[in-house]
This record gives C-alpha cells, structure tokens and sequence, in this order.
C-alpha cells in the first residue's frame, strides 16, 4: 500500500496547498461517506492531523464519494504492477481493509490499516498481515489459502518476479511457510503460531517483511 499512498500525497500536492483546519474540517462534512472527525481518527491511529488530512484530500480526489468499492480498488492498485496481474492480490487486499465485509473501504477503514501497516507494532503487523492471509477468517490459515496467496502475489509480479516463476515454485514457498510455522503438524496455522514463527526466525520475517511492501 505504500506505492498507494505515495500516489495519493502527490496527487494531493497537485492541488492548493493553503488550507486552514477549518477549510479542511468542512470539505470533510460534504461528501457522501462523512469519515470520523480528524481528532477521533487521530487517537484512534498513528497518524497527526496534518497527515490525516493529506491522506483524506488524496483519498477523496480518488474517490470523491468517501468510498471505495472493489473495481475501483483493483484499479488503483493495478496502476503500480503494469507488467502482472494484480487483480486477484488487489481482492485479497481490499478484503483485508473492509472489516466490516460491506464491500466498501470507508476513509476511516483505510486509514485505520494503513495506521498499523506503516506504523503499528510488529505484534499488531503480523496479525494484519495473518487476517490478510486467513481468507475465509476462519481463524486459521490453512494450504489452500496460502497457495492463493503466494500465486496472486507472483501473477502481480509478472515478468519481475524473481526467481522466474515455474509450475511448483508457489508449491515450495507454501511447504516451507507450513515446515517452519505448524508447530504441531495439524495442517493449519494458528495466529500465534503465525507471530511466533515470524518473530523466531529471521527468514521468515524478511519473507512476510517482503509481502508487506506489495500491500
């Protein structure tokens, strides 16, 4: 997500760059989705209330009704990945970022991830990253979810991925992601199974550190 961001304050440099707290606290009671007033989103994030409103002029110059559905959302994150597919990541992704399962990222959703992605503590990016990897939120992630995850993340690679992508490439990256992390051999991965793996073993970490930079 930060190639979204990135885009986003630059986009929000493009615009006027003189505005007071009180032109920025009205435009944000003009659009359809009315976010959290920028003090409660404030306490509720990492996030200063400068920041906060470079994120919300960029977010509604995108999305002027105040959310996001997921065609919108695929097309945005596919701006940055030309040469792959990103469409079935951009889907895992977005449901990661709708919490309430409404298919729509209000302001306040977005923020509130990306709060924990760019600034959270490592406990609370691991169990970001293991609820983006748990896809059916069952609690658990088990093989099927991990393939998908590892093959939508080479398909938005494309010809970058490296090394080059072969028929069981995604097949080793998911047996080695279950050797190191199902402790007791049950065929699913718990979330503290998940942390501890990640904080115990170096690899691992620059591994999910390596899938947090395509978010």
């Amino acid at each position: 997500m930060g190639a979204v961001v990135g885009t986003l304050t630059m986009q929000t440099k493009q615009r006027r760059p003189s505005r007071d707290k009180a032109d920025d606290e009205l435009e944000m009671t003009t659009v359809c989705h009315r976010p959290e007033g920028l003090d409660q989103l404030e306490a509720q994030t990492n996030f200063t209330k400068q920041e906060l409103q470079i994120l919300y002029r960029g977010f509604k110059n995108e999305c002027p009704s105040g959310v996001v559905n997921e065609e919108t959302f695929k097309h945005i994150y596919a701006q940055f990945f030309p040469h792959g597919d990103a469409s079935m990541y951009a889907h895992y992704l977005f449901n990661a970022f709708d919490t309430t399962n409404n298919g729509s990222i209000k302001f306040k959703d977005f923020v509130m991830g990306l709060s924990i992605l760019l600034r959270g503590t490592l406990r609370e990016k691991l169990e970001w990253t293991f609820h983006l990897y748990d896809i059916n939120r069952d609690g658990y992630i088990n093989r099927d979810e991990m393939t998908e995850i590892v093959r939508a993340i080479y398909d938005m690679m494309g010809k970058y991925t490296y090394p080059a992508l072969k028929g069981d490439v995604p097949q080793q990256h998911v047996d080695a992601f279950f050797q190191k992390m199902d402790k007791n051999k049950d065929g699913v991965v718990t979330l503290e199974e998940f942390v501890i793996a990640c904080q115990e073993d170096e690899t691992m970490m620059r591994s999910m550190q390596l899938f947090e930079n395509v978010m």
